[in-house]
């Protein structure tokens, strides 16, 4: 699995003229699955996210996590992460797991982060979306399950 994790001060995410997930303050992930990936990834992604410390504390240090700042999460499906733009001008998405696995993986991704405490928005899986955020920081960080010792 690969994340996208974006600290946002608001996200939003629309489909078809209709918001299906908003939070205020916390993080906007986006989320492509690949063929290897099972439930120990969603567990071990899930937690690695949620557990993270990039939020400002009273010395304006990065030392506050998701819990301390009551953070809430946007979660996105997004193939296009396992895109390969090695040969050509348009990238393959053979590396992107095929939609019903995909799906069930991100289904479980979302119940997890719920599971651990989390106020946890989504879009619409395989969806056209429109995706509003403001960036806090910036901070953007990019955790890929293949490089955990799991």
């Amino acid at each position: 699995m690969r994340a996208v994790v974006q600290r946002v001060k608001y996200a939003s995410v629309t489909v078809d003229n209709e918001i299906t997930g908003k939070i205020n303050h916390g993080f906007l992930i986006l989320l492509g699955v690949t063929h290897s990936d099972t439930e120990k990834e969603v567990e071990w992604l899930a937690k690695k996210i949620t557990d993270l410390r990039v939020f400002n504390d009273s010395e304006d240090k990065m030392n506050l996590g998701l819990k301390d700042v009551d953070g809430e999460l946007l979660v996105i499906s997004q193939f296009t992460l396992y895109g390969n733009c090695i040969k050509g001008r348009r990238p393959a998405f053979i590396d992107a797991a095929k939609p019903d696995v995909a799906n069930e993986l991100y289904e479980k991704f979302l119940k997890k982060c719920k599971d651990l405490g989390f106020k946890t928005e989504a879009g619409i899986f395989g969806a056209d979306m429109k995706v509003e955020l403001l960036n806090d920081g910036p901070v953007t960080l990019i955790i890929d399950t293949k490089d955990c010792s799991k």
